[in-house]
């Protein structure tokens, strides 16, 4: 009965930790739709790619995702951990992206102001 009672006082907080729109960047990582993952770009966005990183403005970031994505066509992505800042100014979340015969890990880190999520890192490395 206590672990019970713990569950349901606990519940409410853990579903806070996870942004509304975070199963639709999910899905857009899973899917390989870099313009519905553009969406929650910031202005400039630190994009890392296997060993190739740089620093784009939103339209440049999305070119080099939608260019790793049809190298490498996405079959799943499963989020396996994600977090807050002490202050909650920031999220970020790790998941596990299988594409084609290779499994990636992908990091994004995001700035939260208000209800916005956006992106400001995003990171894609072979796992």
């Amino acid at each position: 009965m206590k672990k019970l009672l713990f569950l349901l006082l606990i519940a409410p907080s853990i579903a806070m930790v996870t942004p509304q729109n975070m199963s639709s960047i999910s899905k857009a990582i899973g899917s390989g739709d870099a313009n519905a993952l553009s969406q929650y770009f910031d202005d400039k966005v630190e994009v890392s790619i296997l060993d190739d990183e740089n620093v784009f403005d939103r339209s440049a970031a999305k070119q080099a995702l939608e260019q790793f994505f049809n190298k490498n066509k996405p079959k799943s992505y499963n989020q396996v951990h994600d977090g807050t800042s002490k202050g909650a100014g920031s999220k970020y979340t790790i998941g596990n992206l299988k594409a084609g015969n290779k499994v990636f890990r992908v990091y994004v880190y995001m700035k939260v102001s208000g209800s916005n999520h956006m992106i400001q890192e995003i990171s894609i490395s072979e796992d």
